[in-house]
């Protein structure tokens, strides 16, 4: 999808359901679609539960925001960064937000979000439920910011007991294909950016690293089996710049015919 690195965003984090170890990578992210204007990380900081985030609030500036669990079983916390959210929305002074949570209880907030016509980046792990990775423009594994990633799996885990499941990345084939079959001219022919922001369109979680390579390009250069790609260049002189332009092979297009 279209970024815009000038845009203010409100990154709000549920402490407890994110991960202090990821926070520095995960801002670095951030960083490419736009500037953190607000920093804020909500929970019950009086609990030995969050001890792992001290250095990480102190070292990125990110601003706790206290919230007591003032009835056992109930999630204050959600409630709080939601009712700041909504507060900082109507104030005008973001262009988007971040939402760090694995909890599909901020799937109407993130909805709520996009109907006021801002842009919303979801940053949770893969166990995240359907519904808030779908609320999002963009969604983001936070599996992909560890240090030593592991090697990039297309299966769901088996569901152990207490053990939420993994969800199961996307087969890239059809997800490419149906992108294509959207924006292709009629020469068969779209431009990389042109792709990835299709298949963004319909899987907010898409990112080339879930599949363990760093950009977009190098995933659809892997996919020859059944994908063209060329060179195009454009401009003149010292602005010449070159494009990746993608189209499905005629034998691939033929034999599914």
């Amino acid at each position: 999808m279209a970024t815009n690195p000038n845009q203010k965003l409100a990154v709000l984090i549920d402490a407890d359901n994110a991960q202090a170890s990821v926070i520095q990578e995960l801002l670095a992210e951030v960083s490419r679609y736009g500037t953190a204007t607000i920093k804020r990380a909500y929970g019950d900081w009086t609990t030995t539960n969050l001890k792992g985030w001290k250095d990480v609030l102190h070292t990125m500036a990110i601003q706790p925001i206290q919230q007591f669990a003032y009835t056992s079983g109930k999630n204050a916390t959600d409630s709080a960064l939601i009712i700041d959210a909504m507060d900082v929305l109507h104030a005008g002074s973001v262009d988007g937000f971040c939402l760090v949570s694995s909890d599909s209880d901020f799937t109407r907030l993130a909805t709520r979000i996009r109907e006021a016509g801002l842009v919303v980046y979801g940053f949770g792990e893969r166990k995240t439920p359907e519904p808030f990775v779908a609320a999002c423009d963009k969604f983001i594994y936070t599996e992909i910011f560890r240090t030593e990633p592991e090697e990039a799996k297309t299966e769901p885990e088996e569901a152990k007991p207490g053990k939420e499941p993994v969800a199961e990345l996307p087969k890239l084939k059809p997800m490419i294909l149906n992108a294509l079959n959207a924006i292709a001219r009629e020469d068969g022919w779209t431009t990389l950016s042109a792709l990835g922001s299709q298949i963004n369109r319909s899987h907010p979680s898409f990112d080339p690293r879930n599949y363990g390579v760093a950009k977009l390009g190098e995933l659809i250069r892997q996919q020859a089996a059944y994908l063209e790609v060329k060179e195009v260049k454009s401009g003149e002189g010292d602005a010449v710049q070159t494009h990746l332009h993608v189209r499905r092979k005629a034998a691939a297009s033929a034999k599914a015919g």
